[in-house]
């Protein structure tokens, strides 16, 4: 596929920028840096196939086996195939070449939540099926197609290499009937440092930070913590399990994953957290999250 770069920016496709950022980012420390080491250097078909949502299902089911896939109901390059779609009563809508979009749609989406408009549908967005139809979905996923996520081969490069398609996968349910908490995990060079724990997606947003064995890190990256304190997960030893073999061949990646009434399903694969602006407070985490990463020299 040929990467299209139209409306990007001149910086991000000179090549002098780039060659400008390859000498800042030389002797990277930080984990920001490190991101945005690896984002100008890291071209192996294996980061484009972490980025793709559809083809990752495949290296998924490879590594660690089918069952803790989302069931995919339908992965369509032309938006008016999902006219023809037999819907479930609960699903999820979203691009396959990019992150932060999907449309998810559930009886338990507040009463006053709408689709957005089709030109500004890059967004997550919770709705009943009553507030919505196959059309009005189609020319958002329309939209998905025309936008080239990442801003460009000089900073999330990989994204231009995603063939853009629209996959409608099967809504997750947590205990309370709602969205499950997103469980995210840091993995270096195969092993899980850190573990991240996004709940509250479409209200309430929580964030909280722990090491494997549970102990909380006393920091934050924007929303506040859960209150009461989040308990272990029953199933975190086999989350971990599962996210390090996910991350084996490569120096990082943050594997996401949800519990769902004891069964552990794949959110994604995720190169490059934030685009390399991931906030820390207090900011010597920042050091503290590069320091397990030690990158390649030149990645092969």
């Amino acid at each position: 596929m040929t990467p299209r770069h139209h409306g990007v920016r001149w910086r991000e496709r000179s090549r002098l920028v780039r060659m400008l950022r390859l000498w800042r980012t030389r002797n990277p420390t930080t984990f920001r840096e490190k991101v945005r080491y690896k984002m100008l250097r890291d071209r192996r078909s294996l980061i484009v196939t972490f980025a793709d949502k559809a083809a990752v299902r495949d290296h998924v089911a490879a590594v660690i086996g089918e069952q803790y896939l989302p069931r995919a109901y339908a992965i369509v390059e032309d938006p008016q195939s999902l006219l023809d779609l037999d819907w479930p009563d609960a699903y999820v809508v979203k691009p396959t070449h990019g992150s932060g979009a999907a449309i998810v749609m559930s009886a338990a989406a507040s009463a006053d939540a709408r689709l957005p408009e089709a030109r500004w549908g890059w967004v997550y967005r919770h709705v009943r099926p009553e507030f919505a139809n196959p059309h009005d979905l189609a020319a958002i996923a329309a939209g998905w197609l025309t936008k080239l996520y990442g801003q460009g081969p000089n900073r999330e490069w990989v994204y231009g290499q995603v063939p853009r398609r629209v996959i409608v996968e099967e809504f997750l349910v947590g205990a309370d009937g709602g969205i499950p908490d997103d469980y995210k995990f840091f993995v270096f060079h195969g092993r899980c440092h850190f573990i991240q724990v996004d709940g509250g997606r479409f209200g309430g947003r929580t964030q909280d930070f722990f090491r494997p064995d549970w102990s909380r890190i006393p920091m934050s990256g924007g929303p506040p913590w859960a209150d009461p304190e989040r308990s272990r997960p029953a199933h975190l030893d086999e989350m971990i399990s599962i996210a390090e073999r996910l991350g084996e061949g490569t120096d990082f990646v943050r594997v996401d994953l949800y519990d769902v009434d004891g069964r552990v399903v794949f959110g994604e694969l995720t190169s490059f957290p934030a685009g390399g602006d991931s906030p820390f407070d207090p900011e010597s985490y920042n050091t503290e999250f590069g320091r397990p990463w030690t990158v390649p020299r030149r990645y092969r």
